[in-house]
């Protein structure tokens, strides 16, 4: 920097020379200006024209090295490849988020971690006091799953951060990569564990003081096993506060399968569906299958199979296609062929990106419960909504700065909503969010088979890198 000194006393001799005050004061703001870009290193004045020569000119993607980056991170697997399976806080989530640190190190960003284990790296802008510029995703994986869920807005991100420097972009505003924890609800039954930390959930604070896995391991005794939550109890130092990133933005898989039966590259997120889950448990009095005759029975595995009907017919007459349901658990006690059930165990997912509409689905489902419960001479022992999370739509500036980077890029994209949730829902209580799809083949996804092929990453990669550069420089 010391270098452009030189040019100072020449910018005041410039504005000595004017005649007039407004002539100064126009000429000084010039000046500013010129002096500001020489030291940047790129014109501030004009960020449309900057981003468009650059898009076109400088943004490449090593797309070799990222595929082989996918490729070693799908080793830290507890189950043999082609599948997946890397849990919260095991011995191989621990090596993997071991290899991302140092890909981020190599990448020449500042890493640090909070107590639950989200991994940061960030690449300081030239007004560093600015609220960053946030993107990535996480790399849990589910038992036998595949290695892109996730893993491509991580790597993807890194990628798109070596791509910028090699470009010779500088952003206004820090750009920083976070690495979520523990996205998927394997382990400790809770879904986007670190991102809802992360927005403030004083709720999951409280519930993580007590909640264990499958062999009654706590997530706190867990945690300390990996490195983090050392000396801590009170998870609330993870908490964010509102605006403190200036934008959000996630790349991922579709999971679908409508890009690709379209032909197109990228999909902008619009809105992202919430689920509401919900445990149901009926009673009856079972008995033999042969002893008691059809009119004495009070059978609470039929008790569950109307209310599963039940659940289908509800979200079809809601009118919308975005709204929808699964019955994913159906348990049977004793479950022997010839015991009538006298126990019946449902979870059931319902999500819309209406929150009105899917709590009137819920309510529904409630009454219907409520009326088997009475048809059926059974007890409804348990009906209990687990989370009922709000959706989230997506910011419009950041949407219009996806849409520009993929007409600038000559890509061809479109308009849609996740029916999927991501840290992404999540991240939108902190600040503006928005979310990059890319295709994927036959939208398989959480199993091995899960694909996404070189040239769909890269678009996507170059298409974030795109927005992050303009959402650096707003």
């Amino acid at each position: 920097m010391a270098q452009r000194f030189p040019l100072l006393p020449f910018l005041v001799l410039c504005l000595c020379s004017s005649a007039s005050i407004i002539g100064i004061a126009h000429q000084h703001e010039d000046s500013t200006t010129q002096t500001m870009e020489d030291f940047s290193g790129y014109p501030i004045h004009d960020h449309h024209s900057f981003i468009q020569n650059f898009a076109s000119s400088s943004l490449s993607v090593d797309t070799e090295s990222l595929q082989n980056q996918i490729d070693e991170l799908a080793t830290f697997s507890d189950t043999p490849a082609p599948s997946v399976t890397r849990i919260l806080y095991t011995e191989k989530d621990v090596l993997a988020r071991r290899y991302i640190k140092n890909l981020m190190g190599i990448s020449g960003l500042s890493v640090r971690e909070d107590a639950v284990g989200n991994i940061f790296g960030r690449w300081d802008g030239y007004e560093p006091n600015l609220p960053a510029v946030a993107t990535g995703s996480h790399i849990d994986a589910i038992p036998y799953s595949g290695k892109y869920d996730g893993v491509v807005g991580v790597l993807g991100a890194i990628e798109a951060i070596n791509s910028l420097k090699r470009s010779g972009f500088k952003p206004r505003r820090s750009l920083e990569i976070i690495l979520f924890t523990s996205e998927e609800p394997t382990r400790f039954g809770i879904g986007c564990l670190g991102s809802r930390l992360l927005a403030g959930s004083e709720v999951l604070v409280k519930a993580l003081q007590t909640t264990v896995d499958g062999q009654n391991k706590s997530f706190l005794d867990a945690a300390r096993a990996a490195g983090y939550a050392k000396d801590q109890d009170d998870l609330s130092s993870v908490f964010l506060r509102k605006g403190s990133y200036s934008a959000f933005v996630e790349l991922h898989i579709e999971q679908g399968p409508i890009l690709e039966e379209e032909d197109i590259s990228i999909g902008i997120v619009t809105a992202i569906a919430a689920p509401a889950s919900i445990k149901v448990e009926f009673e009856g009095n079972g008995g033999h299958a042969g002893a008691v005759l059809m009119p004495n029975r009070n059978d609470a595995g039929l008790a569950a199979a109307e209310l599963a009907l039940a659940v289908e017919k509800h979200v079809l007459e809601s009118g919308s296609i975005d709204t929808v349901g699964t019955v994913g658990i159906l348990e049977l006690h004793p479950g022997a062929i010839n015991s009538i059930p006298s126990k019946s165990h449902l979870e059931i997912d319902t999500r819309d990106i209406d929150e009105q509409r899917r709590n009137n689905v819920i309510e529904k489902i409630y009454q219907s419960a409520i009326k088997i419960e009475k048809d059926r001479r059974v007890r409804l022992s348990e009906f209990k909504i687990v989370n009922q999370d709000p959706p989230a739509l997506s910011d419009k500036s950041i949407t219009e700065a996806m849409e520009a980077a993929s007409k600038e890029l000559n890509l061809p994209h479109k308009l849609m909503i996740s029916r999927a949730y991501h840290d992404s829902l999540f991240m939108a209580r902190v600040s503006p969010m928005g979310m990059i799809f890319i295709p994927c083949y036959k939208g398989y996804s959480h199993k091995p088979e899960e694909y996404a092929s070189h040239q769909d990453i890269a678009n996507g990669v170059k298409v974030l890198a795109l927005t992050l550069a303009k959402l650096s420089l707003n």
